[in-house]
């Protein structure tokens, strides 16, 4: 879906251990603090007067954010935010929004964060476009999760697809501002070089990738590895997609803030450390099957 995202080693200092995907303070990682720290009094003003945290997310990518029966809001992200606003002692309240209007709508102060399988990398963090051009000011974020992208194709994998080389040729699905089209954007130059066109069609949602996907019209959707394992298991169950190859990049997700929110972000990023260290976040990674991608603390800014 969305994130959106995946993929990245680096100053985040993302290192494989025991099948685990592990993120490291390398970086300008958020500091210890005692667990008794009273992290609510540490908030901003306006959100300790309002006792409530606003925050933006696209519930359209399962099983990291999606809406339940009643249109409630589930899925990793929903139920990791909910917990952090128990630490920080205030309600939680999500803004439905699609993926690529998130930031434009954080620096328009329609919520105080972005939680939505969104992957921390630099063109975010400057607000920059693909060429480098100055779009918005740029956000900052506390790292929570390590996802890397897989490739979702037709059940059977018809077309033989094993890896992105494999989409030189062929068209494919993706949602629209996602850490996923543009890494198929980068790849569209080594297509050309083979003189093997790779068609792109973008999407508003990852459901509408999925659906060309299925009805034949693509031959592949890229998404975050707990999305399309999610994708093929539900499918018609379990006979719709499938997964092919192996993942690409590991890439971390992040909680988005306006830079100049910095309070709110450091206090957020103590309050993940509480519930890494106190069992609440490996158990809802558990619930959702995700426990690969856990975070052994939060990072700032770690992404590539």
């Amino acid at each position: 879906m969305a994130p959106r995202t995946s993929g990245r080693v680096g100053r985040a200092g993302v290192a494989v251990a025991a099948g685990s995907v592990l993120l490291t303070a390398c970086a300008s990682g958020a500091a210890k603090d005692p667990s008794q720290e009273n992290l609510h009094d540490k908030l901003p003003a306006a959100v300790r007067s309002a006792a409530v945290l606003k925050v933006g997310v696209d519930l359209n990518y399962a099983p990291v954010e999606f809406k339940s029966s009643g249109d409630k809001p589930d899925g990793l992200d929903p139920d990791l935010a909910k917990a952090l606003g128990e630490v920080l002692g205030v309600r939680v309240e999500f803004v439905d929004t699609p993926f690529d209007k998130l930031i434009p709508n954080l620096h328009a102060k329609n919520y105080d964060m972005v939680m939505s399988a969104m992957t921390d990398n630099r063109q975010r963090r400057d607000g920059t476009d693909d060429s480098g051009k100055q779009i918005d000011p740029g956000v900052d974020f506390v790292d929570y999760f390590i996802a890397g992208t897989s490739i979702v194709v037709a059940k059977n994998n018809p077309q033989n697809i094993q890896s992105i080389d494999d989409l030189c040729g062929r068209t494919i699905a993706l949602q629209r501002g996602t850490t996923q089209a543009a890494i198929i954007q980068r790849q569209t130059s080594a297509c050309e070089k083979v003189k093997k066109t790779l068609t792109i069609k973008l999407t508003e949602s990852d459901n509408e990738a999925l659906s060309l996907v299925a009805g034949g019209k693509a031959v592949a959707d890229l998404n975050d590895f707990p999305v399309a394992a999610y994708v093929a298991q539900q499918g018609q169950n379990g006979a719709q997609f499938a997964v092919a190859g192996s993942q690409l990049q590991a890439s971390p997700y992040g909680i988005a803030f306006a830079k100049e929110n910095s309070e709110l972000r450091d206090v957020m990023a103590k309050a993940l450390d509480r519930i890494i260290r106190n069992g609440e976040y490996e158990k809802i990674l558990g619930k959702w099957g995700v426990g690969a991608g856990a975070a052994q603390n939060a990072v700032i800014n770690g992404g590539f």
